[in-house]
């Protein structure tokens, strides 16, 4: 691990306990935690604009100089709250950063939604679908690289900002199936095509794969849709 995220987890605080802002519950695709995390109850209006203050404020920072760019006390500043108050939202720098990434995949459903993909099958929908994606990524190369880096630090401490990630993740290639009732299958072939876009973006991040490349390992692990398809059940 680089330096700066030791030193990052070595000042965290620790994780808030239930019904604080940064505490979540669930897993990945419903399945649970290995440690129980209880619901928490819903921010109230000034707490929902305090965390989208620290939110953007994240984002802009790791837009201009990446993952090192992004420091706590930073963002304290330029989101106008107390650096203990961040601490109490998010525990650490990568707690951070992987719930920006969550923020930012829902603005990117967000638009998607506004226009949704035109292929004819579901393997088409999902790969154009994705492509998008990474190549609103692409516009923001820091943001991508610090976002990318925080999963890749991510230790169990993270779970439900990397759960969250997946989620949202799974509902955008659900919602270019034109799926709601996903069965197991589906749902294996899902998890298989997030991993790999993930992959794809963490090779082109480090200049292991062009975006052409990107595009056929992304064309190519969404055919498993078509394996997983009503004939198939």
């Amino acid at each position: 691990m680089p330096a700066e995220a030791k030193a990052d987890s070595n000042n965290a605080r620790p994780a808030p306990r239930a019904g604080t802002p940064a505490a979540s519950s669930g897993g990945a695709h419903g399945r649970p935690h290995s440690i129980a995390h209880p619901a928490s109850p819903p921010l109230t209006e000034r707490q929902e604009a305090r965390r989208r203050r620290i939110l953007h404020a994240s984002a802009q920072l790791a837009s201009r100089g990446g993952f090192d760019a992004v420091q706590m006390r930073e963002v304290a500043e330029s989101s106008q709250v107390a650096l203990g108050t961040l601490y109490r939202y998010f525990p650490s720098k990568v707690h951070l950063l992987v719930a920006t990434m969550q923020d930012q995949l829902e603005h990117m459903h967000g638009t998607l939604r506004k226009k949704p993909p035109a292929g004819d099958t579901a393997a088409e929908r999902v790969a154009e679908t994705l492509m998008r994606a990474f190549r609103a990524l692409q516009r923001e190369p820091h943001l991508a690289d610090a976002m990318v880096r925080a999963l890749t630090f991510a230790d169990r401490s993270v779970s439900p900002e990397v759960d969250q990630v997946s989620r949202q993740t799974t509902v955008i290639i659900l919602d270019a199936m034109g799926l709601d009732d996903p069965t197991p299958d589906q749902l294996s072939a899902v998890r298989v095509i997030e991993h790999t876009w993930h992959s794809a973006l963490i090779t082109w991040l480090s200049g292991r794969a062009s975006i052409a490349q990107v595009k056929i390992d992304i064309e190519t692990v969404c055919r498993l849709i078509d394996l997983t398809g009503p004939d198939d059940r």
